[in-house]
């Protein structure tokens, strides 16, 4: 008797499977709250030099605020104060005429800076400063925490085979909630990246601990469309940090609740626990009867994978051409969507809208862009689905690069139609993959392109420093990463109406027509 078999005569999903995911939304919400929570605390306001030290002999107090900024800080082309420079002494002739060319010394500020608070009261850059010759320490923080998701994946990844998934997610929520509560309150910068990176390798845990891959996205939708309310109400970067992760306290309440995978315990012959959690389901579910005489020892027989005469590893993805060819250009697949996705997700202050505004517009964006996949999936297949809507969001956020930055409602129209399509990408790929790799290979196969994945998601937020060398040139490397995977992934062949293959050498005998 195999296992997938037991499961379905107690109802492989009924309302035990229910109530267990119920239990998990909660948790899973801290997902989306900490991927995206970036955008809210490394915010940047509008900012110049604090000139409130600068009195020259009380001549100051003769002078309106506008008067002394004029004198002391120069103007930058758009007609705003310079965020960065003030003139190295005053400048009163200014004040009679200010379109005067001629050249005026300038030096970088020397006694801090004066933050315009109206948006956010708090953020890591008015904390500590995290600006002009900073700002690459405030844009390196969404890196740091997700190196810790990438490397906690992993951990937790042998965590769970070696002491199971609930123990691993009952450790999860512990260390992302203490190391969440020590982040919102760090007193210096390194603490704050330390503790950062050590939530993001908690959180991973909580990630992989999914029933069902495809569900997560639900949630990260949710999420997206949640926080610019909270963020909004709580403007203040220590208290919004603590919180995203308060969720976890209540879910290590109800951790009781959920069950231990039977299908792990019955893999590491621990019998009667996994005859226990499947009576408990078959009640819940209503369908005691199959139970009755299916006893402790009889679960010792059933059959859980069909083939253990060879053991495969990630070795195997390279070893032969064909499956060579299909793990290349599924990781450059898998590295543009996550890459063009979480660009165009951390970026949301680039449009010159209201930041809250824009993150709830990107949020809402990602329900339709879920039910269009759905709809065309079975209709031009997957492949073209995917290279199609990775293309679509490379051209949509190259046009960008051509709209005038006063145009922000244009921008910001033209980002959420980029971050629609961004998001169908992601949502098919999970599809996609699982039917690109053989029955054999699936596993290692998912977790190489996760791997990719979140390589993409850790260097996507670097990338924005490149607009101290030119503004566009972030888009123009988002769009032909974009670009360049989406015609990787018309490389790949189609998996809709085809045999699945099973082996290795089901792979290799394939052949097949990419353009076709």
């Amino acid at each position: 008797m195999r296992f997938d078999n037991m499961l379905a005569e107690i109802n492989g999903f009924g309302r035990f499977q229910l109530r267990t995911f119920l239990l998990l939304i909660i948790p899973r919400l801290t997902l989306p709250f900490n991927f995206l929570l970036n955008n809210f605390i490394t915010f940047i306001p509008s900012h110049h030099c604090d000139i409130r030290s600068q009195n020259n002999g009380g001549v100051f107090r003769n002078l309106s605020l506008e008067e002394r900024l004029n004198v002391n800080i120069p103007f930058e082309q758009d007609g705003s104060l310079s965020s960065c420079q003030m003139f190295a002494e005053p400048q009163y002739q200014l004040l009679s005429n200010s379109s005067n060319l001629t050249y005026i010394p300038t030096m970088p500020c020397q006694n801090g800076w004066i933050y315009d608070t109206t948006i956010f009261r708090s953020t890591l850059a008015t904390e500590w400063d995290l600006v002009c010759d900073k700002k690459k320490m405030n844009r390196a923080t969404a890196t740091i925490f997700f190196v810790g998701v990438m490397l906690g994946s992993g951990i937790f990844g042998f965590l769970s085979d070696r002491f199971g998934r609930k123990k691993t997610l009952l450790l999860s929520y512990m260390a992302s909630f203490i190391f969440g509560i020590a982040t919102a309150l760090s007193y210096n910068f390194l603490m704050f990246a330390t503790m950062r990176f050590c939530t993001g390798l908690g959180l991973s845990g909580i990630s992989i601990s999914s029933f069902v891959l495809c569900l997560e996205w639900v949630e990260i939708s949710v999420g997206c469309v949640i926080l610019p309310g909270v963020a909004y109400l709580i403007n203040d970067w220590r208290f919004l940090t603590a919180a995203v992760i308060s969720p976890l306290f209540p879910a290590m309440l109800c951790w009781w609740w959920l069950p231990e995978s039977a299908r792990w315990l019955m893999s590491n012959g621990k019998t009667d626990d996994a005859h226990f959690y499947l009576s408990r389901c078959a009640t819940v579910n209503g369908r005691e009867d199959v139970m009755a005489d299916l006893k402790p020892e009889v679960l010792s027989t059933v059959i859980l994978v069909e083939d253990e005469n060879r053991k495969y590893s990630y070795l195997d993805l390279v070893k032969t051409p064909k499956m060579r060819r299909r793990a290349l250009l599924s990781g450059i697949v898998w590295f543009g969507v996550a890459f063009a996705y979480y660009g165009i997700s951390l970026n949301i202050s680039g449009f010159g809208v209201n930041i809250y505004l824009t993150q709830f517009i990107y949020g809402v964006i990602e329900i339709p862009a879920k039910g269009f996949v759905f709809f065309t999936v079975d209709k031009i297949g997957r492949r073209w689905n995917q290279a199609g809507m990775l293309i679509l969001t490379g051209l949509l956020i190259f046009s960008s690069v051509f709209i005038h930055a006063d145009r922000g409602d244009l921008r910001t129209a033209v980002g959420a139609l980029g971050k629609m399509f961004s998001e169908g990408s992601f949502t098919i790929v999970f599809l996609y993959t699982t039917e690109l790799y053989p029955t054999v290979m699936r596993q290692n196969g998912l977790g190489y392109c996760s791997f990719m994945a979140r390589v993409g998601v850790a260097v996507s937020p670097l990338i924005m420093l490149l607009e101290d060398v030119w503004v566009n040139l972030p888009s123009f490397v988002f769009s032909l990463v974009a670009l360049g995977s989406g015609l990787s992934a018309s490389l790949l062949p189609e998996t809709y109406n085809v045999r699945l293959p099973e082996t290795i050498e089901d792979v290799e005998q394939t052949t097949y027509c990419a353009l076709m």
